[in-house]
């Protein structure tokens, strides 16, 4: 077995407007699944997918998507490439049908084909009944699907998704979010969807990039990402805590104590490690374990620790 090959994967990508820098250095490799470019307001994550797109030149560094330089083979790549922009700018006279089988002639569909697609699209986002209502009378839960539909109506390797939940209650972002999910688990299309809110991220995401002015400062799979410190464990025990702490602590462990939860660390060991010795010193102690688990954290706690 060999690993997957990279989706995108950027090496030193540095990107100037004039005398502001959009991304400055910039290094991460995404992979196959759902994966969350995640960042505020003008870190660089809509830079990122303009060069992914080929639509800017990197000042410097280099970008490859699906193996091609999307500077030089910039038509190859967005033929594979589908993608929701972040704006709400769509004709509003034009139906939802003839918008999304434009984009699929666009792609290269002829039109017979581009036509069935497109009723296929999006009749897959939810949008069947509705297909023929011109875009100005849409709900604007129901204008994100049609951006939606217009990124995968010409069955593309990767979709590129900016902000899709904008705008929307939250009903319409966890339906919204049900199906990114879906279209990257059951159609086998990789994504990339660009947000600043990390629970949608870490809901539906496997992997996840963090931009912070304009650098990679984390990246990788959310478990990953989420993991917390090695070597340190949650311990609920039913009984004598602080016997507990102490047995602990006499074996070199670092330990707090919150009623009959302790937090259980020792330098150096790896999770397994630290069982054992909580599995001795609850023994010692006497008491009970009510649960052993590795210690996480959330996605929020890491963007708010690299981010600074």
């Amino acid at each position: 077995m060999t690993a997957a090959a990279p989706v995108i994967e950027a090496r030193g990508l540095v990107k100037r407007y004039g005398s502001t820098t959009a991304l400055d250095g910039a290094d991460f490799t995404v992979g196959p699944g759902v994966t969350g470019l995640l960042g505020a307001n003008g870190a660089g994550k809509t830079t990122v997918l303009g060069l992914v797109l080929g639509l800017h030149r990197a000042t410097e560094g280099s970008v490859a998507v699906l193996g091609l330089d999307p500077a030089s083979a910039g038509p190859e790549v967005r033929a594979r490439v589908g993608y929701s922009p972040e704006h709400h700018t769509l004709p509003p006279d034009t139906r939802a049908h003839d918008l999304v089988r434009h984009i699929a002639e666009v792609h290269g569909l002829p039109y017979r084909d581009a036509t069935s697609r497109a009723s296929d699209a999006l009749w897959q986002v939810g949008l069947g009944e509705e297909r023929y209502r011109p875009i100005g009378t849409m709900s604007t839960g129901q204008r994100q699907r049609v951006k939606l539909a217009q990124a995968i109506v010409h069955d593309p390797a990767l979709v590129l998704l900016d902000e899709p939940t904008d705008g929307l209650d939250p009903t319409q972002r966890d339906d919204m979010l049900a199906l990114i999910r879906r279209i990257g688990t059951e159609f086998g299309i990789d994504i990339v969807l660009s947000s600043h809110l990390l629970e949608e991220v870490e809901r539906i995401c496997d992997a996840a990039v963090i931009l912070a002015d304009g650098r990679v400062v984390a990246s990788g799979s959310i478990s990953e990402l989420t993991a917390g410190a090695t070597g340190t464990v949650l311990v609920e025990v039913d009984e004598a805590a602080d016997a507990v702490a102490a047995a602990l602590r006499d074996r070199g462990a670092t330990v707090t104590v919150d009623g009959t939860y302790l937090t259980v660390s020792l330098e150096g060991r790896t999770g397994d490690e630290v069982y054992d010795v909580v599995r001795d010193a609850v023994v010692v102690a006497g008491a009970g374990i009510r649960r052993l688990t590795s210690r996480t954290v959330t996605l929020e706690q890491v963007f708010l620790a690299v981010g600074t």
